[in-house]
């Protein structure tokens, strides 16, 4: 079976999301840099059954009822990077960590910015949660979805936690994908 894609409507605009049979591949963003992730040939599939389980997770996280996600995970990546994006999903719900700390965390004390490289690699953002990881002094810093929507997944987490309603989601512009 080839890779498959389906979009999904989400309050921080359409997402692609695209699996293989062994798990979720990436969730690519409307302003998506091609090279982010280099994914091979695609074909639309309404009913791949990862898809369907993303897209059910996806808008459970995103209406405030789902913290954990437990859909299946084709992560793509050097070594380095799979244990980066490993750490990231250690990070807690409504929590976030600098590149520092998940630098330590992995075992490469001074790597910061070798984990901040491999953060914006991360081709399965939101459930691999890569808008948990700041900057030392509590920035936030790039984010392939933009700032304004790094900045909204923290809010939503947080008011999530609270047991307050969502934030407003921020404006989005239509791309093709």
């Amino acid at each position: 079976m080839a890779t498959a894609f389906k979009f999904f409507s989400s309050p921080v605009g359409t997402l692609k999301l695209v699996a293989s049979p062994a798990g979720l591949v990436a969730i690519l963003w409307e302003n998506d840099k091609p090279e982010r992730v280099r994914l091979g040939e695609l074909h639309e599939d309404l009913t791949h059954p990862v898809l369907q389980k993303a897209e059910i997770q996806l808008g459970e996280y995103f209406s405030g009822d789902r913290k954990v996600f437990s859909v299946p995970l084709d992560l793509r990546g050097t070594e380095f990077q799979t244990n980066v994006w490993r750490a990231l999903l250690t990070i807690p719900f409504g929590q976030t960590r600098s590149y520092g700390e998940i630098a330590r965390q992995i075992g490469v004390p001074n790597g910061s910015r070798a984990v901040g490289a491999a953060n914006g690699r991360n081709p399965v953002s939101i459930i691999v949660p890569c808008h948990r990881a700041i900057g030392a002094n509590g920035s936030l810093t790039g984010f392939a979805g933009g700032l304004e929507i790094k900045r909204f997944l923290l809010a939503l987490e947080n008011e999530a936690q609270d047991g307050l309603p969502g934030p407003q989601p921020p404006r989005q512009q239509q791309l093709d994908l």
